[in-house]
């Protein structure tokens, strides 16, 4: 049996020219790389807006804007995330606080509804990150296996024919390579994002840590007078 090998190394060539488990695997990840993509700029984004309204409102908050902020408490419609801490922890101190209960009792509840608070604020900045986590760990495992199976298709299409040559043998391991190139695409970008995101997702959330701490303060000494 004589084994009929195309020597033509272009790349969309070898790509149509790969088994079905081969093109099944670049498909997979090619969906994965562009997934991927679209997540990394919707995080990009959503961590910037985060960034420059809790800015915005501490600068607000500590400059003087008390009165300001407090009569949004009641106002119905989402703020930034830190103005949602803030008014979970405002509305349950009014509340407890009406009801003449002890006055520690008091600031742990406000500080308890800002902590529930402020969990439902990081679950959704933090969506979608282990998704990023997944393609980043299992994309380059994803294309080996699309390489060890193109790599072993080739060498058994070979076993038939007497005499082996490279130029025979190159075109069957160059399209089971390029699947390893794609996991590689895929995985690298979403481990930069995934690491970037995480530091600045810590970064954030150490920022809420602060300001709840000190605003517990301020509750502290208001139930004090």
């Amino acid at each position: 049996m004589e084994l009929a090998l195309s020597h033509d190394m272009n790349l969309i060539t070898l790509v149509a020219q790969a088994s079905w488990v081969v093109k099944a695997v670049m498909l997979l990840l090619l969906f994965a790389s562009v997934t991927s993509w679209w997540l990394i700029f919707e995080k990009l984004f959503t961590l910037r807006r985060e960034r420059r309204e809790a800015e915005s409102f501490e600068k607000e908050f500590w400059g003087g804007g008390h009165k300001n902020v407090l009569d949004r408490v009641d106002e119905e419609g989402r703020r930034s995330s830190l103005e949602e801490v803030f008014r979970a922890g405002m509305r349950e101190f009014r509340a407890k606080r009406g009801r003449a209960v002890d006055s520690q009792a008091v600031v742990e509840s406000a500080r308890r509804a800002m902590r529930a608070a402020y969990q439902r604020e990081m679950d959704q900045v933090e969506s979608y990150l282990p998704f990023l986590a997944t393609v980043g760990s299992v994309s380059p495992y994803v294309g080996l296996l699309g390489t060890v199976w193109g790599i072993m298709n080739a060498f058994m299409g070979l076993s038939n024919v007497a005499q082996t040559t490279l130029a025979q043998v190159a075109p069957g391991i160059a399209e089971a390579l390029i699947a390893t190139a794609i996991g590689l695409f895929a995985a690298i970008p979403a481990v930069i994002a995934y690491n970037r995101f995480t530091h600045d997702i810590d970064r954030l959330a150490n920022r809420y840590d602060i300001f709840m701490e000190e605003f517990s303060n301020i509750l502290q000494q208001e139930v004090g007078h």
